[in-house]
C-alpha cells in the first residue's frame, strides 16, 4: 500500500489517488466516488454542456496518463488506490442525470454496483487492457451501464 507520503509526492499520483480519498479504507473506489461528487458540486455543476464536455475529455486523457505512470511505478496496473478512473466516470453520470440529490444518490450505489461486480462486457475489458488506458475504460462502462439503468429509473420512475 502506497503511503500519504509517496501519493503526495507529485502530481500525478496525487491525481490518480483522487486528491489522497484513493487512500482511505476500506473501500477506496467507494470513497472515490464520493470524491466525485464533492469536485462536481465544486467544479462543474452549473456550467454550460460544452465546458462540461470538454473538461470530462481532457480529465479522461489526464486519467490515462497518470493511472499508467502510477501503475508502472506500482507494479500494479490497476492499484485499487487509483481512483481518478471513478471520479472521472461518476461525472460523466452526474452530467446526465436530474440534479436532484436523491436521483444522484441512487445514481452513486448503481454505478458502484457496476464498478465493483464488473458484468461482461466490463470485465473483458478490465482484464485484457493493463494500461492507463484500461483502467480508465472499465470505469467508462461502468459509467454507461450506470446512465442507462438511470434512464429506465427516471422514465419509468416518474422522476424529472
Amino acid at each position: 500500500m502506497p503511503t500519504a507520503a509517496w501519493v503526495f509526492g507529485r502530481l500525478d499520483r496525487i491525481i490518480a489517488f483522487g486528491f489522497g480519498s484513493g487512500l482511505l479504507r476500506p473501500g477506496p473506489g467507494t470513497w472515490g466516488t464520493a470524491m466525485a461528487w464533492l469536485l462536481w458540486e465544486l467544479l462543474f455543476a452549473g456550467l454550460p454542456d460544452a465546458w462540461v464536455a470538454i473538461g470530462l475529455l481532457l480529465a479522461f486523457g489526464l486519467g490515462c496518463w497518470v493511472c499508467q505512470r502510477c501503475g508502472q511505478a506500482l507494479g500494479a496496473p490497476d492499484h485499487g488506490g487509483m481512483v481518478w478512473d471513478e471520479i472521472v466516470a461518476f461525472w460523466l453520470v452526474l452530467w446526465l442525470i436530474p440534479p436532484d440529490i436523491w436521483v444522484q444518490l441512487l445514481a452513486f450505489v448503481i454505478f458502484r454496483a457496476f464498478d465493483i461486480f464488473k458484468p461482461q462486457p466490463i470485465a473483458y475489458f478490465d482484464r485484457r487492457y493493463k494500461n492507463g488506458f484500461g483502467v480508465m475504460l472499465d470505469d467508462l462502462l461502468a459509467a454507461i451501464y450506470s446512465l442507462l439503468v438511470m434512464a429506465l429509473i427516471v422514465r419509468f420512475g416518474g422522476w424529472v
